[in-house]
């Protein structure tokens, strides 16, 4: 078990080539799955986990000349990403300006907060795994799938049905 983090300690997180790197105080102030249509485009993934951050608490510590962004003039929000590897950085709204939401995958380590919301919810897809059991794919080693739930055919002992 991981050792715990001492409040106010600084949690790292990165994009994945490296190019950029921040962080945030320890505990981070929320966690959430967004399943909101502008957050699977933009991840191009069924939802996203984010780890909400006072800004005052939030720091980019390298690589800032290496984030592009992105503003919705419509919703008023804007995602920023690398612009070496294209990893989506960071998600600001407009009605929560000391606010920085960052992807939960980009933390190595723990951040405090555990995700128990979901924004969007009504927008989840059919598609979308939620938590249907997994069986191994033979000759795929680290591939699992969910197996289809087939009718057992019925075996007549002779008598007629």
């Amino acid at each position: 078990m991981p050792a715990q983090l001492a409040t106010g300690a600084a949690v790292k997180g990165r994009c994945l080539c490296g190019a950029v790197h921040f962080e945030i105080d320890f505990p981070a102030r929320w966690a959430w799955h967004d399943h909101s249509r502008a957050t699977r485009h933009a991840h191009g993934a069924a939802y996203a986990t984010y780890v909400g951050s006072w800004r005052k608490r939030f720091r980019i510590t390298k690589g800032e000349t290496g984030i592009a962004r992105f503003e919705d003039k419509v919703s008023g929000a804007a995602r920023s990403f690398c612009k070496l590897c294209g990893t989506p950085l960071f998600y600001e709204r407009a009605r929560s300006p000391h606010m920085v939401n960052i992807p939960r995958a980009l933390f190595a380590s723990r951040t405090g907060r555990q995700p128990l919301y979901h924004i969007g919810i009504e927008e989840l897809q059919e598609w979308t795994y939620t938590g249907a059991p997994l069986v191994p794919l033979k000759g795929f080693p680290g591939v699992v799938w969910e197996r289809s739930r087939k009718t057992k055919k019925r075996v007549n002992d002779g008598e007629p049905f």
